[in-house]
């Protein structure tokens, strides 16, 4: 087991996945900040949806 890791730490293998988590995570935070900048306008939508269909059936 401590070879193994010391081969991902010292193999280029390795920095090459370390690279693309920190990508990921990236990508993941921008989506969560997009997600959260949009959150009233969503609300604003579903609640007009569901205000014209709860309209529709009085």
């Amino acid at each position: 087991m401590k070879a193994f890791l010391v081969r991902i730490i010292t193999g280029d293998s390795g920095q090459d996945l370390i690279e693309y988590a920190l990508v990921a995570a990236l990508i993941a935070l921008a989506a969560i900040g997009a997600v959260k900048g949009l959150d009233n306008s969503i609300k604003g939508a579903f609640n007009g949806v569901g205000n014209s269909l709860t309209n529709a059936l009085l």
